[in-house]
C-alpha cells in the first residue's frame, strides 16, 4: 500500500507524476486505500453550480482531494477526522493576474502574508523578475514550493522581456525560451500580459518577430495568451486585439469598456480601483453569465495587504457593490481557474484538485475562520498556523544591481550648447500619454541647462543597472519630485525594465541616492543635504526583501515620515489620486507599454539619449 510519504512529489508537476497521483486518488475515492484526513463542514459551496450542500465531508489524500460528498457517504478509513459544523467551505482563492514582486516580498514571505486571507494560488505575471534575471525565472518562482510553501504559484513568463525593443538587459525572451518554459513544467499556464500592442500589429516594429514567436510557442502548447489593453477603446483596436489571440484584459476602467471587450470574447480581470462602478453597472444590466469575469489584484504592496487584505478584499468589495456572494466567490475560484486552464488542480473543492479550502464563519461578510492548503490547516483566525519555509536565496537573486563604478553628479548634468543662455528642453510628466512631448525654455548656468522649480520643472534620470557601466539617461520632468534644495529620491523598482530611476533638485543628491542603492542591492533611498534620510532595502532582485512584512513595513513607514519634511512638486494635470505628496507612483511612470508614447529609458542602440516614442521609434534630443 502506498503511503503519503511515498507518493510522487507534486510540487513540480510532471505528467508522469500526475498520473501516479491520480491513480492513487481513484483508489482512495473507492475506499480501497486509506485517506490521510477527512474534513467535515457545515456547508460546502459547489462553485460549478453555485449551490450550497449541507453537512459535507472532504476526503484528503496527500495534498489532494479524493472524495467529496454527504457526511458518512465515503466507505474508506482515514488517519484523522476534523469536524467544523459551524463553518462554510469555499475553494481557496486564486489570483488570475498578480505581480508578487509588487508586494516587495519574496514568494515564500508573500505566501505567508496572503494565505491567512484565503489566497492559496496565484498566476504570477512574471515580467518583473524576468527583466532582472530572465534565464533563472522559473527556478526563482518554484523555489518557495520546493522549500515547502503550501501556496501554489503558476508562473507566466513575461512577454515584456524586454518591454520594448528600446530596452535591454536582465532577460530576453522569444520563441525558444517560451517553448522551453511550457515544456519544462505543467505549472506554466501560458504567456504573461502582451503589452507592446504596437509591436503586435506593426510588422515593422523591431519587437514584432520576438513577440509573435512567444505567442506561437504558447499556441503550440495550448497555453493562454494574456493581454493588456490599456487605453484601448475603439472597436477596430479591440477586435484586432482579440483577433491576434489576446485572451484577456485587466486594464478596463469603465462599464462601457467592459461591455465592449466582453462582447469581443475577452476575459475581463477587474481590479479594485475600477471594480465598484463596473460591478454596479453589470448588476444593473442584469448580467446573467459572469463566467468571463474574474477579480484580480495586479499590484499591491505588503503594507497595503496588511491593511486591507488580499483576494478577500476584492471579493468583499464586489459583494458590497451588489454582487451575490456566491458569484463573487466564483470570480476568484472557478472562473480564473477555467480561464487559465488550471481546473484539474485548483478552482473548486472537487476530486483531484489540491485540498485548498477557505472556511467561513459568515458568508455575507466573508469572515475567514480557517484556511486549508495542501490538505492541512495553514492559517487560523488571521494568523499562519505553520512555519514559513527557510530559503537561502542564492547570490544570483541578490546581486542584481550591477554598477561597477561610482555614479557622480556629472552623470546627471545636461550640457548646453556653447554661448547659449537658454535652451529648449523636452519635458515629460508622470503618465504622459500624449502624442507629443512638452517643451519649455530653460536657463543655462556654467554651461549646463538648469531646472526651474518656479515652474515645477525638475530632473529625472534612468540609470542602467545591468551592464556594469551605469549608463544614464536624463531629462527634465514637470510636476514631480522635490522642490526642496539638495534633495533626491531613487528606486530600483521602475516598471517594467526595473533599471534605477532617480528624481531630484540637485545632481549631487541624485548621485548619492543611486550610489546608496548600488551599495544596498536595491530598494529606495531618500537623500537631503548630503545625508541619506531613509532607506528601504529590496535585496532580492532589487524588487523584494526576504524579511518579514512587518520589518519591511517599518522601513516603508520611516521613508514616508522622512518624506513629510520635503516640499514635493505638484502638477495639476497629474491624477489627484496620486498627488501631491511623496511621488511613489513614479515607479509606474517609467512604463513603456500602451498607451505610453514618449518615454525615458536607459540609453540603448535604438535610443542613444534614452528619449523615445515607443509607438513609432522616433527619438529626439532632450535639449536643443
Amino acid at each position: 500500500m502506498t503511503k503519503p510519504s511515498e507518493l510522487p512529489d507534486d510540487l513540480l508537476i510532471q505528467a508522469s507524476d500526475e498520473v501516479r497521483i491520480r491513480q492513487d486518488l481513484a483508489l482512495v475515492a473507492l475506499g480501497k486505500r486509506p485517506a490521510d484526513r477527512v474534513l467535515r463542514v457545515g456547508r460546502l459551496l459547489d462553485v460549478h453550480t453555485r449551490r450550497w450542500h449541507a453537512d459535507q465531508e472532504i476526503v484528503i489524500r496527500g495534498r489532494r482531494v479524493a472524495f467529496v460528498g454527504d457526511a458518512g457517504s465515503w466507505r474508506g478509513e482515514a488517519a484523522e477526522r476534523v469536524h467544523e459544523p459551524d463553518l462554510h467551505a469555499v475553494p481557496g482563492f486564486g489570483e488570475v493576474h498578480k505581480h508578487i514582486e509588487s508586494s516587495h516580498l519574496t514568494p515564500d514571505r508573500e505566501a505567508a502574508l496572503v494565505l491567512p486571507f484565503g489566497c492559496t494560488w496565484t498566476c504570477e505575471a512574471s515580467h518583473e523578475f524576468s527583466n532582472v534575471d530572465g534565464a533563472r525565472n522559473l527556478d526563482f518562482w518554484l523555489a518557495a514550493r520546493r522549500a515547502g510553501s503550501p501556496a501554489k504559484i503558476f508562473p507566466l513568463p513575461g512577454s515584456a522581456v524586454p518591454p520594448t525593443a528600446y530596452e535591454w538587459g536582465g532577460g530576453h525572451y522569444g520563441y525558444e525560451e517560451q517553448r522551453g518554459f511550457l515544456r519544462d513544467s505543467l505549472l506554466v499556464p501560458g504567456l504573461d500580459e502582451v503589452m507592446d500592442w504596437p509591436a503586435v500589429w506593426d510588422a515593422g516594429n523591431p519587437s514584432h518577430e520576438r513577440l509573435w514567436g512567444m505567442i506561437r510557442a504558447t499556441f503550440e502548447a495550448r497555453g493562454v495568451v494574456e493581454g493588456h489593453a490599456a487605453g484601448m477603446r475603439g472597436a477596430p483596436e479591440i477586435n484586432a486585439f482579440a483577433a491576434a489571440g489576446m485572451a484577456s484584459d485587466h486594464e478596463a476602467w469603465t462599464p462601457d469598456e467592459v461591455r465592449d471587450k466582453l462582447r469581443r470574447g475577452l476575459f475581463l480581470e477587474l481590479r479594485p480601483h475600477s471594480l465598484p462602478e463596473i460591478i454596479q453597472a453589470l448588476v444593473a444590466d442584469g448580467l446573467a453569465d459572469w463566467s468571463q469575469i474574474a477579480l484580480c489584484t495586479d499590484d499591491r504592496s505588503a503594507s497595503d495587504t496588511m491593511r486591507i487584505g488580499a483576494s478577500d478584499h476584492n471579493v468583499r468589495l464586489a459583494i458590497r457593490n451588489g454582487l451575490a456572494p456566491e458569484i463573487a466567490i466564483q470570480l476568484v475560484t472557478i472562473n480564473p481557474a477555467r480561464h487559465m486552464r488550471l481546473t484539474p488542480w485548483v478552482g473548486s473543492i472537487a476530486p483531484g484538485r489540491y485540498a485548498d479550502m477557505v472556511l467561513l464563519s459568515d458568508v455575507e461578510h466573508l469572515s475567514i475562520a480557517s484556511v486549508w492548503a495542501d490538505g492541512a490547516e495553514v492559517a487560523r483566525d488571521g494568523r499562519m498556523a505553520v512555519p514559513v519555509p527557510e530559503i537561502a536565496w542564492p547570490d544570483w537573486t541578490r546581486r542584481t544591481v550591477r554598477i561597477d563604478r561610482e555614479i557622480t553628479a556629472a552623470d546627471f548634468a545636461i550640457p548646453a550648447e556653447p554661448g547659449r543662455t537658454t535652451m529648449q528642453a523636452a519635458l515629460l510628466r508622470p503618465f504622459h500619454w500624449s502624442d507629443e512631448f512638452i517643451t519649455a525654455e530653460l536657463p543655462v548656468a556654467d554651461g549646463l541647462v538648469q531646472r526651474d522649480a518656479t515652474r515645477n520643472i525638475t530632473k529625472f534620470a534612468i540609470v542602467d543597472r545591468f551592464s556594469g557601466e551605469g549608463r544614464t539617461a536624463r531629462m527634465f520632468w514637470l510636476g514631480t519630485g522635490p522642490r526642496t534644495p539638495g534633495t533626491a529620491l531613487s528606486c530600483s523598482m521602475g516598471h517594467d525594465k526595473h533599471n534605477i530611476w532617480t528624481v531630484g533638485s540637485c545632481d549631487a543628491a541624485m548621485a548619492l541616492a543611486v550610489n546608496t542603492l548600488r551599495e544596498m542591492g536595491g530598494g529606495w533611498a531618500l537623500v537631503r543635504d548630503g545625508e541619506v534620510l531613509a532607506r528601504v532595502r529590496y535585496e532580492v532582485g532589487g524588487l523584494m526583501t526576504a524579511r518579514p512584512p512587518e520589518e519591511l513595513d517599518r522601513e516603508v513607514q520611516a521613508l514616508y515620515r522622512a518624506a513629510e519634511d520635503i516640499d514635493w512638486m505638484y502638477e495639476p494635470t497629474f491624477s489627484p489620486r496620486w498627488s501631491p505628496g511623496f511621488p511613489e507612483r513614479l515607479a509606474f511612470a517609467t512604463l513603456t507599454c500602451a498607451p505610453w508614447r514618449w518615454v525615458l529609458v536607459a540609453p540603448s542602440p535604438l535610443a542613444p539619449e534614452g528619449f523615445v516614442d515607443v509607438g513609432t521609434g522616433r527619438t529626439h534630443p532632450v535639449v536643443w
